[in-house]
C-alpha cells in the first residue's frame, strides 16, 4: 500500500489492476505514445505495466495512476522514477489523449513534484524530455523546472538524446509561498 494524493480535481494513486486498460488504449495511440518509447502491442504494453506497480514495490515510490475525480478515468500516470542508471531523480508522466488541453498534467506534476520533495526527500527532481517533444517541455516550465543539460539514457535507450530539465527543493519552494 501507498499513499494516495489529492489535488482538486484529481486522485493520484498506486497503479492497480482495470488501469491497464486505458493505459494499453494509451500505448496503442501514435501521439500519446510517440515520446513514450512509442507504440506498442498489448502484451508489450502489459509488461512495461507492471514497471510501476514493481517499483512501488521495490523502490517505495514510482509513478502514480492519475483519476479524474468527477469521472473515475484514468487519465494517465505521473510521478517519481528512477530506474537504474538514470540521470537523476524523475519526476515523469505521460497522459491518455483524452486529457490533454485540460490542465491534468500541470496538477498532477505539481502534486507529484511536491510529493517527491518533502515525503521522498529529495534535494533535486528531473525530466528527461526528447528534444522534439515540445509540450513536455513546457509542462516542464509549468512546473517550475528550467532546461539544466543535454544527456543520453543508459541502453536500450542510449541512442535517443533527451534534454534533462530540472529543478532544486530550494528552487521549488522559492516559487510559492504555500510550497
Amino acid at each position: 500500500m501507498g499513499p494516495t494524493l489529492e489535488t482538486e480535481r484529481l486522485v493520484l494513486r498506486l497503479p492497480v489492476q482495470h488501469d491497464f486498460e486505458p493505459y494499453a488504449e494509451m500505448m496503442a495511440d501514435d501521439e500519446a505514445a510517440r515520446f513514450i518509447g512509442g507504440c506498442m502491442p498489448r502484451g508489450a504494453a502489459w509488461r512495461r505495466f507492471l514497471q510501476m506497480p514493481g517499483a512501488w514495490a521495490v523502490q517505495g515510490f514510482a509513478m502514480f495512476s492519475v483519476i479524474e475525480k468527477s469521472t473515475g478515468l484514468w487519465m494517465g500516470q505521473a510521478g517519481p522514477w528512477r530506474p537504474e542508471g538514470w540521470p537523476g531523480n524523475e519526476i515523469g508522466y505521460a497522459f491518455h489523449r483524452r486529457a490533454w488541453g485540460k490542465g491534468f498534467a500541470t496538477e498532477a506534476g505539481l502534486a507529484a513534484c511536491g510529493w517527491a520533495f518533502e515525503s521522498l526527500g529529495w534535494d533535486e527532481l528531473i525530466h528527461c524530455i526528447d528534444p522534439g517533444n515540445v509540450p513536455s517541455q513546457r509542462l516542464a516550465g509549468r512546473l517550475g523546472s528550467t532546461l539544466r543539460s543535454h544527456g543520453r539514457l543508459p541502453p536500450p535507450y542510449e541512442n535517443a538524446a533527451i534534454d534533462i530539465w530540472g529543478q532544486t527543493r530550494a528552487e521549488w519552494r522559492s516559487r510559492s509561498p504555500q510550497r
